[in-house]
């Protein structure tokens, strides 16, 4: 907590899948579609989180795969809730309380994470992460190829993009959350769902939890 002062950070920058939800959205809806199917895009997800395979190289190929369709998008929708990371839901209305903005930046599908992030209490125009279009029969149709989350470093390029009141924390778990330690102040590798080795060892802090997330950005209070 910051008491006896104020928020050290000024913006605080979240990953969705496998840090601030203990799912991975793309592959959980692969999960639907079979063992062949699940096993290849779980393959995918994995290798471009390591930063092994760029992420672009796969993220058409995955939703192809998939195909999620508007009532598998709401499923999805209901997955994230049911798997928010313990503490997560009072630790970011603390931040917003004290007058931190929380912003969401995600590789992940915008129609599923805005329920999840309203039901967090963050702003519909904070959630930044990929549309899938779909056509008037509810199939999927298409993703907004013109997002640069669904490329290696979107996420670097968004938060740029974005011009955040300073200092700036970011959280992830992955080798596409990694590069936004370029932009931001400091970057904490989240490990209470997937520990990726080569993200924490360039991160500036490790958290396993939202506890010890909070803990990290109350050393950055400012005194009153």
């Amino acid at each position: 907590m910051t008491v006896g002062g104020t928020p050290g950070f000024r913006t605080i920058v979240i990953d969705v899948d496998s840090t601030l939800c203990g799912i991975e959205g793309i592959d959980w809806l692969a999960a639907r579609r079979g063992k062949t199917i699940a096993e290849q895009v779980v393959e995918q997800t994995e290798r471009a989180m390591r930063g092994d395979l760029p992420l672009e190289r796969v993220y058409a190929e995955r939703l192809a795969a998939v195909r999620p369709s508007v009532a598998d998008v709401e499923e999805l929708s209901r997955a994230y809730l049911d798997s928010v990371a313990p503490g997560a839901r009072s630790t970011i209305s603390r931040w917003r309380e004290e007058g931190v903005r929380v912003v969401l930046v995600s590789g992940g599908i915008r129609n599923a994470i805005l329920p999840l992030a309203a039901h967090l209490g963050v702003d519909k125009s904070d959630v930044n992460a990929v549309e899938v279009v779909h056509d008037a029969s509810g199939a999927y149709a298409d993703f907004d190829r013109a997002s640069p989350l669904s490329v290696a470093t979107g996420k670097r390029d968004t938060v740029a993009a974005l011009n955040l009141e300073r200092p700036i924390l970011a959280v992830g778990d992955g080798s596409t959350d990694l590069v936004m330690r370029e932009v931001v102040d400091c970057f904490v590798a989240f490990t209470g769902f997937a520990t990726r080795q080569a993200v924490v060892n360039q991160a500036d802090y490790v958290a396993a939890s939202f506890v010890e997330l909070s803990d990290i950005v109350s050393r950055f209070a400012v005194n009153s």
